[in-house]
């Protein structure tokens, strides 16, 4: 049976209300936000509870509000953002929450209740520098071993750090500072005078 968003939102409210800091209903979906340090056991209690049996992770990513809405923000920099789905009532659920320290952020793993949650994790370590406490192999998944930094990051060089090439001579992959020039490219639009005109 198909829960509406209704039915989800009062059965949140009923068995874990008291974590819930906010509440986003929007595109037919449900967003809850809750604190750093609840989200592991509420994450736990929307899997293993029998009214909710989130039994699946569908994905979990990070996120970087810094300069979100033009500056406007002024909360924790850094979130995590998992998504999850119910097969038993058959529906979707959001939930986020934001790392305590901008710092260095950290949450705690969520592997042990979900393990599709591993990569995804070492995923948002990679990109976003996001650390999860108790993962059991966090270490990086797309970016080189030596790489420097986390790509995702808004305070990340457009550029990079550092390039890598294969030297003939030396034999292996070496790095070297970035040798392209910083410029910026705005597109030109060409269009014809009467482009749009309906006749």
């Amino acid at each position: 049976m198909r829960l509406t968003l209704n039915d989800l939102s009062e059965r949140l409210d009923r068995l874990l209300g008291e974590q819930i800091t906010r509440r986003i209903e929007r595109l037919d979906e449900l967003t809850v936000e809750v604190a750093a340090a609840d989200a592991h056991a509420f994450l736990h209690s929307l899997r293993e509870h029998g009214d909710l049996r989130f039994e699946q992770l569908i994905d979990l990513c990070g996120v970087d509000y810094r300069e979100y809405g033009g500056g406007a923000w002024d909360g924790r920099r850094f979130a995590v953002v998992y998504h999850l789905l119910s097969l038993h009532h058959n529906v979707r659920l959001c939930v986020r929450t934001f790392c305590p320290d901008d710092d260095f952020p950290v949450l705690a793993s969520v592997c042990d209740a979900w393990p599709s949650a591993n990569w995804y994790e070492r995923e948002a370590f990679d990109l976003f520098g996001i650390v999860f406490e108790g993962h059991p192999d966090l270490r990086r998944i797309l970016t080189d071993y030596g790489f420097v930094g986390h790509p995702f990051r808004k305070d990340f060089p457009l550029s990079g750090e550092v390039e890598m090439r294969y030297d003939p001579e030396q034999r292996r992959v070496i790095y070297q500072p970035v040798s392209i020039e910083p410029r910026e490219v705005t597109p030109r639009i060409v269009r014809d005078d009467a482009y749009g005109d309906v006749s």
